[in-house]
C-alpha cells in the first residue's frame, strides 16, 4: 500500500462532547484505541494528523473543529474512532461512510475487527454523520463495539482492536520486531526516577515540609518523603514516604486523567479532586463533590456540567 496521510479522529474527549458512559466510558476507550492506532500508522511510516480538538465550546465546535484540522491537513482518509452503547444487550462492530471510496476503505477495518470475534453490524450509510457529511476525503466512523455490552467489554482489547484497525487501513502491521514506543496516557508510564517523582508531586500541588513545593534535583530528601506521605494519606495508601508500586499506580492515575461523573467510584481520582475542592474525602463522586467540581468549573471560565474531563483537568494539574 502506497503511503498516505491519516485523519485519525478520537472521538469525544473534548468537554461539552463527552462519550457514552457503559461498563467503561468511551472516552477513555476512544483515547487508548486510538493513541495506540497512530503510533502503529506512523511505525509504517504514514503521516498521521491527530484531528481531536484540544479544546470545545461546544459539541458542534468540537465536531466543527475536526473537520476542520482533517480538511486544512488535506488528508487522504479521515478515521473517527468510537464505541457505542445501548441498552446493555445490543453488542457487535459497525462502520459508516458515505461515498463509494469510503465504502471500500472502510469494508477491510469492519472485516478486521470482526475478525476477532465481535458481532458484524455491517457497513452503514453514514449521511446522518456530522463528521462525515463535512470532510472532503473519504471518511468512515468506526463504531468499534458497545461500551456498556458485558459481552463486547469481555472481549475487547485495545491492542488487538487498533492492530484490527490498522490492518484494515493499511493492509499491514508494523514489523513486530521493530518495538514501538507506545505510552498511550500517564497511567502506562512506567518511570519511577526520583526526578519525575518529584517533578509528579508539584504539578499534583502535593507540598512537602511546611507547604512547601519540591527542589526537583532527582534526590530523596526529607521534603521529598513529607510530600508522598502527604500524597499517601490524601489517597488512602499506606504511609510510608516511600514510592512503591501502589503509590506510583496512584501517581499515573490522577496523572492520566481520566473522566470522572456523578456516582462515579473513582478511588484514588476521586480523593485527589476532592483534597484540591476542599469535599469530603471518600472516594465517591458524590453531589457534595459535583457541586463543587461545578463551582470550580465556574471560576475557571469552563462549561460547568460537573463531567471532570480533559479541560477541567488541565485546570488542576496542567
Amino acid at each position: 500500500m502506497e503511503l498516505m496521510k491519516f485523519g485519525i479522529d478520537i472521538g469525544h474527549n473534548s468537554s461539552p462532547d463527552i462519550g457514552a458512559q457503559g461498563i467503561k466510558f468511551e472516552d477513555n476507550l476512544t483515547l487508548d484505541v486510538g493513541n495506540r492506532v497512530m503510533t502503529k500508522l506512523k511505525a509504517l511510516n504514514h503521516q498521521v494528523i491527530n484531528c481531536k480538538p484540544q479544546r470545545s465550546r461546544s459539541i458542534t465546535d468540537s465536531l466543527s473543529t475536526r473537520c476542520n484540522i482533517a480538511n486544512a491537513n488535506r488528508v487522504d482518509v479521515f478515521v473517527s474512532i468510537h464505541f457505542n452503547a445501548f441498552n446493555g444487550l445490543a453488542n457487535g462492530t459497525e462502520v459508516y461512510a458515505i461515498s463509494d471510496n469510503a465504502r471500500k476503505k472502510g469494508q477491510p477495518v469492519l472485516d478486521e475487527i470482526t475478525k476477532l470475534g465481535f458481532f458484524r453490524r455491517g457497513l452503514k450509510n453514514g449521511s446522518h454523520l456530522y463528521v462525515l457529511k463535512n470532510t472532503n476525503m473519504p471518511a468512515i466512523l468506526v463504531e468499534c463495539c458497545f461500551c456498556d455490552a458485558r459481552k463486547d467489554m469481555k472481549l475487547f482489547d485495545p491492542e488487538t482492536m487498533a492492530n484490527a484497525i490498522v490492518k484494515g487501513l493499511a493492509g499491514k502491521l508494523p514489523d513486530e520486531n521493530e518495538p514501538i514506543i507506545h505510552i498511550p496516557d500517564e497511567e502506562d508510564n512506567p518511570s519511577t526516577a526520583v526526578l519525575r517523582l518529584q517533578k509528579a508531586l508539584n504539578r499534583l500541588k502535593i507540598p512537602g515540609k511546611n507547604g512547601r513545593s519540591l527542589v526537583e534535583d532527582g534526590i530523596i530528601g526529607a521534603q521529598t518523603k513529607t510530600a508522598v506521605q502527604n500524597l499517601q494519606r490524601i489517597t488512602a495508601i499506606q504511609q510510608t514516604g516511600i514510592a512503591g508500586d501502589t503509590t506510583w499506580k496512584g501517581i499515573n492515575q490522577i496523572l492520566s486523567k481520566r473522566v470522572l461523573r456523578r456516582n462515579h467510584a473513582g478511588g484514588i481520582a476521586v480523593r485527589y479532586i476532592q483534597y484540591r475542592l476542599g469535599a469530603e474525602n471518600d472516594s465517591i463522586y458524590g453531589p457534595q463533590t459535583e457541586g463543587l467540581v461545578k463551582r470550580f468549573q465556574q471560576q475557571n471560565g469552563l462549561v460547568a456540567d460537573g463531567i471532570i474531563g480533559n479541560m477541567t483537568w488541565t485546570k488542576f494539574i496542567g
